[in-house]
This record gives C-alpha cells, structure tokens and sequence, in this order.
C-alpha cells in the first residue's frame, strides 16, 4: 500500500540554517499495516508525514500509494487518497461550520468521481452521517446543525478522526493526535482509532510519545532518530516486548539512549 524508498530532504541548503530533516528513509506497508512511530523532538517523525502527504518534494528518493507513484504530486491530490490528524484539535475541522457541514465537506472531498466537489449530499448520506456520528458515544448525532467551533478538544478530534475515514483513506497520517488531550479523553479517542483502522482495514502510521501506547497499538513498531528510521520491530519480536527492551534495542541500533524526558516518563 505505501513504499518509501530512499527519501532525503535538507531544508536551508548550504546557509548556516542548514538541516537534514530525513536521510535515506526507506518503509514499505502492506494494506492494513498499523505502525507507531517513537523518537525524540528533531528525529523526522512530522517531516516524514510531511513528505506523505505532500507538504514539500523531497530532494531525492521516491513515494507510492497503493500502486501509484506520487513523489511529485500536489499535495490537495494526494489529501483524497490520505486521511491526516495533528497534535491540536483545533486542525482538521473548519469551526465556523456545523458538524453537518463539515462532515459533507470530507464526504465529497474524499469522493472518488471527479464532479465530487461540486456534488451535493442526500438525505441518505446525511443518515448516514448520524449513524457515524453515534458511534463516537458523545452524543454529536443529536448536535448536528452546531458549530464545530463549540465542541470540545476531545469532540473535535473524534469528529476529525470520524472525518478522516468516513471514506476509507489508502493511508491515514496520525501526528500525536491524543498528545492534547486529557488522558480520559485520550483513551477514549485511541479506542476510537483502534476499532476504526481495524474495522476499515485502514494502513496506519501513527506518531506517538507514549511508548507504552506504541507497543500495544497496531502491529508494528518504529523507531526514528537524525531523520532516520532506527528500528523496524512486528510480529513476534514485538508481541511480548517490553518498553525497556526497546529502549535498549534502540540504544544498540543508534550507540546512545533515547533522552527525550516526554517519551520516558510518558
């Protein structure tokens, strides 16, 4: 479903602001992969999402999508085949917008006709969007014609996540989307993600700073550092792994311990 191969990506090239964000990142996905992403601030985790989705070209390598070169596609194109969520529940959804409103705009975006845009949704899809909404358990099925704007951190989330894959995406892009959140909220949205991505056989890459989170989650586990990809761990070395046992793995793979304080004490 998705292969890297070999991306780099310098920002500020030869001035003193040079930094080399990825270096040789190589990942290959099947269909219905789910894999956390752990590393410290700096090590690539965003850039590497960034270069995804399309938020910049990268200066070498190549990207594909479920059987589609996409290394230099705009990145509004790519956004139909991927489904993205950030750090701050603020993104994601337009808040001067119903949740009606805003839940059509990720149906028709996502639409797979190329009059999609200027298509209009049914009685059926609008149906359709409060049996979905019902599922989150917040009651938002009942809140339909109120502004997003009014909802809270946690509600905004669920409703961007529920946006992201009400048409399954081939890729969904999540970027610490619980990192905000209070922790009861957090579960939640994390049970949330877990039965969503496993109901649609959804491929996942999800960065978190909770180890913890990252062992149990998905089937998968890798680990960045300098812009690269350290440690690639699945199946049955990672079944029964624990976190000091990827800690050390990955101070063996890189020479040095993890020293993010966020990440060990999370």
């Amino acid at each position: 479903m998705l292969d890297i191969v070999n991306i780099s990506k310098t920002f500020n090239p030869g001035t003193v602001n040079e930094k080399k964000a990825l270096s040789g990142v190589s990942l290959h996905m099947e269909r219905g992969d789910f894999a956390t992403i752990v590393g410290s601030n700096g090590a690539g985790k965003s850039t590497l999402f960034n270069a995804i989705a399309g938020g910049f070209i990268t200066d070498q390598g190549s990207i594909s999508l479920a059987g589609r070169d996409i290394t230099y596609e705009a990145e509004y194109r790519r956004s139909r085949q991927m489904g993205h969520l950030f750090q701050d529940p603020m993104r994601g959804t337009a808040p001067h917008m119903t949740i009606e409103e805003n839940m059509a705009l990720a149906y028709l975006r996502a639409g797979k006709s190329q009059r999609a845009y200027f298509s209009r949704v049914s009685k059926a899809d609008k149906a359709a969007f409060r049996e979905q909404l019902a599922r989150l358990g917040m009651g938002l099925e009942d809140r339909m014609r109120q502004s997003v704007g009014l909802l809270s951190g946690g509600q905004r989330q669920a409703l961007a996540l529920l946006m992201a894959t009400m048409v399954p995406p081939d890729l969904l892009l999540l970027d610490e989307h619980t990192a905000a959140l209070d922790p009861e909220t957090a579960d939640k949205v994390l049970t949330l993600t877990r039965e969503i991505v496993a109901g649609g056989n959804i491929t996942c890459l999800m960065v978190t700073h909770n180890m913890k989170n990252a062992l149990e989650l998905g089937n998968r586990t890798l680990m960045m550092d300098s812009g690269r990809i350290v440690l690639d761990v699945g199946g049955e070395a990672r079944k029964n792994m624990t976190v000091e046992e990827l800690l050390v793995q990955f101070k063996e793979n890189v020479g040095k311990g993890l020293d993010n304080d966020r990440i060990l004490l999370s």
